[in-house]
């Protein structure tokens, strides 16, 4: 079996941080993002990632670590269902979809095992939520057979509360309802047409976390959760520390200084933070300069910034230099639809 974990896009809500490192490499308890789903998978799946942007620093990745996974190019943003159609010479029978940017506690033996039980042609993950009128929900039978989709309904028009969850286990046969070379979205033109088709279409739900690492405040919620679950207050690798962390993360080759407060917080490799420095919710990329006395809220701090001596800053992104040759603007294409 395969597992291929869609890489392809830019990650442009969670810039400055995605403006140097790809998207699936930004480190959670300083592991990258991908390797917690690279884990997760039983042993004998073959990894496939289908990448575009920064795709080197993925290879890079692998290599260095030993990590058997093979990097499939994009030369363009291809979609969910298109990146899959650009892997499909690896596919040699029933695969594994998985969005690079989803961190949960699916157990993915039997969520495989779910879907042989129900010679499913698609089997999707699922997970409850309080505010369905922000999603697209799943009109789900009680057999756990899904029949519709249905987008942004009133609480009380909503057939259930479970949303798409961004891990699909899928027949090889799904491959022919996508047009080759072409944008394609699996949740938005494949789904349907499969559901439409009669064809066996299960979901699978599953209890303890999930979170859509897509912006800054779930990255740092995902930071807080995974420190939970370990049992940590805070975490940090190789670094000088001397101030106060909680529910923090360090990277290595840090300084922090005497009187220096860190409220969920997380801290790249290679950072000084100075004395006295107060920091609540902030994101600090790789080899930045926190001058003493500085005051961060809700900051997002690009890699190689400096902040000044007593600076004031609250919910801004810190980016001084021109944008990185050929990253866009605004969003590509559409995220993934929950």
């Amino acid at each position: 079996m395969q597992a291929i974990i869609l890489a392809g896009g830019y990650g442009t809500r969670l810039a400055p941080l995605t403006y140097t490192k790809a998207k699936p490499m930004l480190p959670l308890l300083n592991k990258p993002m991908i390797s917690y789903l690279i884990e997760a998978l039983p042993n004998g799946v073959e990894v496939i990632v289908a990448a575009n942007y920064k795709n080197e620093q993925l290879q890079e990745y692998f290599d260095e670590n030993g990590i058997n996974a093979m990097v499939v190019k994009e030369e363009k943003p291809l979609g969910t269902a298109g990146a899959v159609k650009n892997a499909e010479k690896y596919i040699d029978g029933a695969f594994l979809v998985l969005n690079s940017d989803i961190i949960s506690s699916l157990n993915m033996r039997k969520f495989i095992q779910y879907h042989m039980k129900k010679k499913a042609f698609v089997t999707i993950s699922l997970w409850p939520v309080k505010n369905v009128e922000e999603y697209g929900v799943v009109d789900l039978q009680p057999d756990g057979r899904i029949m519709r989709f249905v987008e942004k309904p009133p609480r009380h028009e909503a057939p259930s509360n479970l949303i798409n969850a961004g891990a699909y286990c899928m027949e090889a046969e799904v491959l022919d309802y996508i047009p080759p070379k072409k944008f394609v979205s699996m949740e938005m033109e494949v789904f349907p047409k499969i559901i439409d088709d009669g064809k066996p279409f299960y979901g699978y739900t599953f209890d303890g976390y999930w979170i859509d690492v897509g912006r800054h405040s779930s990255y740092i919620e995902a930071t807080r959760v995974l420190l939970k679950k370990k049992g940590l207050k805070y975490f940090a690798g190789k670094s000088e520390i001397k101030g106060k962390l909680r529910e923090s993360t360090i990277g290595d080759r840090c300084i922090i200084h005497e009187g220096v407060m860190l409220n969920s917080c997380i801290i790249y490799d290679g950072c000084v933070i100075e004395k006295n420095v107060r920091m609540e919710n902030c994101i600090v990329a790789d080899n930045c300069i926190i001058e003493e006395n500085a005051r961060l809220k809700n900051v997002v701090v690009g890699e190689g910034e400096k902040i000044g001596k007593n600076a004031v800053i609250e919910d801004e992104k810190i980016w001084n230099k021109p944008l990185p040759v050929g990253y866009p603007r605004k969003q590509i294409g559409n995220p993934v639809r929950r």
